[in-house]
């Protein structure tokens, strides 16, 4: 694939997204995210792609975790996205703001039950002293909400990534690569086509 000053790039990563769902590439929206830990270090795992809020990028953790602490200190990230099967990447740099409580629990609220529930037992990326304590927990709030809703714990909710940078990637033969990066500006995206 080409690319050319006129495409949108969140329009082609929506694109690739779908492409790879039709073909039934397992999970299609994961996503690394790459964060700065307060040592100046990168950090970097897989979370899931949750749609779009306008041109900004969503996703949901807990707030309390090593990335939500992280982000909080430092609202400025990095999203990847590859699509091996299709030979293709996309990179994603900008700014994180939290969604709204409102949208946190709409979201939350779509969840399958057991992940409701293991919002509230897990005080994510803790230490844990065994296997067997997360469990009880686990199945102390299973009784607790028998017979009502989970509702969303505070210390959980949503991200979005406002894109100052898109960069496109897609693989050709001789790794003769077709690469170029868009940058938001007031007027639009600024782009520049990249050597592979």
């Amino acid at each position: 694939m080409t690319y050319l000053p006129t495409d949108d790039p969140i329009a082609l990563l929506l694109r690739y997204q779908a492409e790879a769902q039709a073909l039934g590439v397992p999970l299609p929206e994961a996503m690394t995210l790459a964060t700065v830990g307060a040592d100046g270090a990168p950090h970097a795992r897989i979370v899931l792609f949750k749609g779009m809020r306008g041109r900004a990028l969503t996703f949901f953790t807990n707030y309390e975790s090593d990335k939500g602490r992280e982000l909080e200190a430092n609202p400025r990230a990095a999203l990847v996205f590859h699509f091996a099967a299709q030979e293709r990447q996309v990179r994603v740099e900008g700014v994180v703001t939290k969604l709204s409580a409102s949208e946190s629990d709409e979201y939350f609220a779509t969840r399958p039950r057991a992940s409701q529930l293991g919002a509230w037992a897990s005080a994510q990326s803790r230490p844990l002293e065994d296997r067997a304590t997360l469990d009880r927990r686990f199945v102390a709030l299973s009784e607790e909400y028998r017979d009502r809703a989970v509702p969303r714990p505070a210390h959980w909710g949503g991200y979005a990534l406002e894109p100052g940078t898109i960069e496109l990637w897609s693989g050709q033969v001789g790794r003769m690569h077709d690469r170029a990066r868009w940058v938001s500006r007031p007027g639009g995206w600024e782009f520049t086509l990249l050597q592979p």
